[in-house]
């Protein structure tokens, strides 16, 4: 047979579309031509698919080979096209059968000497090969990832002899059995914190309603610490949000069985460019925020950061995901993530401190703190000023409240937000405050005052709204107070201290 057909999958995204490979064998001078919108690490895998067949005692045809990867108009890209297209120029040559080929999904890389070394986007690869109900042979290092998806037929394999040896019937590969169930993850405790009460209460609530956060302090009074033990806050993730987080970072390449159901915390340093942060590339690629999927985006140094780096983030705090796009291509990722940030309060960070510390003028502190737009300050929920302890305090403290207890009535919240309306506050859209977020009257009164002397804007009146009900939601009361109002404007008041 002069014509085999392969199938496979390419990575669009998060999607990766069925791929069919072509190997048509015929008369001439040996020739082979790869066609089908390949881009250079496909283009290559004609040298690693040549020196893999003749290594593993297989035969090279002497012909003219054209391999057509279908459909035309996708763009393919990186190594997985290795083993289909092996397999295709044997099956072309009748070294193989073709009878059972339909039935199968095949990716890897081959190395020169015919072994299988694994690929990026593993996980990806198997959602879809699961919707078919093909069998999907990919490398043996890549299973265990793979296996996270239920109801996945899997075959790993080591090499490509292997691989021909099941085809063959000789020595059939045996499917993947092992536990894809990650030990329970470990987080950095809370108890590790000294004093600080106001800023755990502000962590406390910004878990419970997955509101973002702005810590703001000198140096040295525990923000990075703080911001380090919010995951370990957070709700369990459930299988539908573990499975995103880990497919993006398998399509990262970064993803390990290890982290399964683990919290995202991503600390990008503040010399990041745009396209880091958000993702990109010619083959659009995710960036810290999708990585960030379903965890936390802690930005250090806030002011320090690229302004156009940090406006990059107003879009996708608001929609919950990032649109790639390029020339030819089109990239969407989510990005739903707890945006955690924190500063000091001018350049040299002692502003304000009684000690006489400051070394900046007015002018520096200015132009620092205005590196920090109205819009993206606009869109953080708590503002809240961190102190250096007293040195009594910090000396004497016994250790802080542990991370279970404060876990524990953060889920029972969370919790009462899913029963009621099936998203965290943090999400509600301007219809959904409304309906679920309305105080009483000493709590609208009081909001119509912080309006009118704060300057607020229709979106901060919204975030203080949400905050309320989250903190509402802790106290499993039904409806918004006063007392639930106050707190939300005074955790909201360190933005003028910002302005």
């Amino acid at each position: 047979m002069s014509l085999a057909l392969v199938t496979s999958r390419a990575l669009v995204g998060l999607d990766a579309p069925e791929v069919t490979v072509e190997v048509h064998l015929a008369n001439g001078l040996p020739a082979l031509a790869l066609v089908g919108l390949p881009d250079t690490e496909v283009r290559e895998a004609r040298d690693r698919v040549r020196a893999a067949l003749l290594t593993s005692q297989l035969d090279f045809p002497q012909r003219r080979i054209t391999i057509n990867l279908a459909p035309a108009d996708l763009p393919k890209g990186g190594g997985c096209f290795d083993l289909p297209i092996a397999l295709g120029i044997l099956a072309a040559s009748s070294q193989i059968p073709t009878t059972h080929l339909k039935d199968y999904e095949f990716a890897g890389e081959l190395s020169l000497n015919g072994e299988l070394r694994p690929i990026r986007g593993a996980l990806a690869l198997a959602r879809q090969a699961a919707c078919t109900g093909r069998t999907l042979i990919l490398p043996a290092a890549n299973a265990p990832e793979a296996a996270l998806v239920r109801d996945v037929r899997l075959l790993p394999a080591t090499s490509l002899l292997a691989v021909v040896a099941h085809l063959c019937g000789h020595t059939l590969l045996v499917p993947y059995e092992g536990s894809p169930l990650a030990p329970p993850p470990t987080y950095p405790d809370l108890a590790d914190i000294k004093g600080q009460q106001a800023a755990r209460r502000a962590l406390e609530v910004a878990a419970s309603g997955q509101h973002s956060i702005l810590l703001f302090g000198p140096p040295g009074t525990g923000k990075s610490m703080l911001a380090q033990r919010l995951p370990g806050l957070l709700p369990p993730m459930s299988d539908n949000e573990a499975l995103e987080s880990a497919a993006i970072q398998s399509v990262e390449g970064s993803f390990q069985p290890a982290h399964w159901s683990r919290r995202p915390f991503r600390a990008p340093h503040h010399s990041a460019s745009t396209a880091a942060l958000v993702g990109g590339g010619s083959t659009p690629r995710p960036g810290e925020i999708s990585l960030a999927h379903q965890g936390i985006l802690f930005l250090d140094e806030l002011p320090e950061f690229d302004r156009r780096v940090l406006e990059a983030l107003r879009e996708p705090l608001e929609s919950g995901y990032i649109t790639i796009s390029r020339a030819a291509r089109r990239a969407e990722f989510p990005a739903r993530f707890q945006l955690v940030c924190a500063m000091n309060p001018c350049p040299c960070g002692y502003h304000g401190d009684l000690g006489g510390r400051c070394r900046c003028t007015p002018d520096q502190v200015l132009r620092y703190r205005n590196k920090l737009s109205g819009p993206l300050l606009d869109r953080i929920d708590l503002i809240l000023e961190v102190p250096p302890l007293p040195v009594g305090e910090l000396v004497n403290a016994p250790a802080g409240e542990p991370s279970t207890p404060v876990r524990e009535r953060v889920h029972l919240a969370w919790s009462r937000q899913m029963a009621r309306q099936g998203k965290p506050n943090a999400r509600l859209d301007s219809a959904e405050v409304d309906r679920w977020c309305r105080p009483d009257p000493g709590g609208e009164k009081l909001l119509q005052t912080a309006i009118t002397r704060l300057g607020l804007s229709a979106r901060a009146y919204h975030r203080i709204l949400k905050v309320a009900r989250t903190i509402a939601d802790m106290q499993d009361t039904g409806n918004v107070g006063h007392a639930h109002v106050a707190e939300a404007i005074q955790s909201r008041r360190g933005i003028s201290e910002l302005a």
